[in-house]
């Protein structure tokens, strides 16, 4: 019977972490939260949600992903996760910035007030993660997923509790990767719940 030691099973969990971390990146759910509540608010006028929400993910994850790719095209990022908490600063302001940028736009155009707190959430989160980053290496990861799920439960009430178990399997993938201790795994999900849901709650 295999052991937590088997060498299949452990190559079987690092492959589960591997994907679980590559899924549910920052980048990513910088994209899908947008997406799921723009539409949400503006059911059932599914096109103009869509509409909304490809704006918010352009400034919120398009632009601050192609950053971070360049920078490990150009040798200047270990990878594209930086891994590196010194390289970490500058990607991390410029993706801020465009977050910026896609706030006011999506309020100069009248965007719906709860994508406009989607997206201050996550600015909010991610200058939490930018400050906590100059002296340690806390989970962007562990904050975006935590902050995204607590939105969701926000949102939709106790059906999507269960999500949480979502956060729990984000935070083992880090540190499963030997790219987080459970320590800044667990700092990480405490301040993108409590950095997001009363940013959420007073401005959607």
């Amino acid at each position: 019977m295999p052991t937590a030691a088997d060498p299949n099973t452990r190559a079987a969990s690092y492959r589960l972490a591997r994907v679980t971390t590559e899924v549910f990146a920052p980048a990513v759910l910088a994209a899908v939260m947008p997406l799921v509540v723009s539409v949400h608010s503006t059911a059932p006028a599914v096109v103009a949600g869509l509409g909304w929400a490809a704006l918010a993910v352009l400034f919120c994850s398009a632009v601050p992903y192609g950053i971070i790719w360049l920078g490990v095209r150009r040798g200047q990022l270990t990878d594209h996760h930086i891994g590196e908490r010194s390289q970490r600063r500058r990607p991390l302001l410029y993706g801020l910035l465009s977050v910026l940028v896609g706030l006011a736009a999506l309020v100069l155009l009248g965007a719906p007030g709860p994508l406009v707190a989607m997206v201050v959430v996550m600015f909010a989160v991610g200058a939490a993660v930018t400050v906590v980053n100059q002296v340690w290496k806390l989970s962007a990861h562990a904050a975006v997923s935590a902050g995204s799920v607590s939105v969701l439960i926000v949102l939709f009430g106790a059906v999507a509790a269960p999500l949480v178990a979502l956060v729990a399997l984000v935070g083992w993938s880090r540190v499963r990767l030997a790219d987080h201790t459970l320590g800044q795994v667990l700092a990480g999900a405490t301040v993108g719940a409590l950095v997001a849901v009363p940013t959420f709650v007073l401005l959607s």
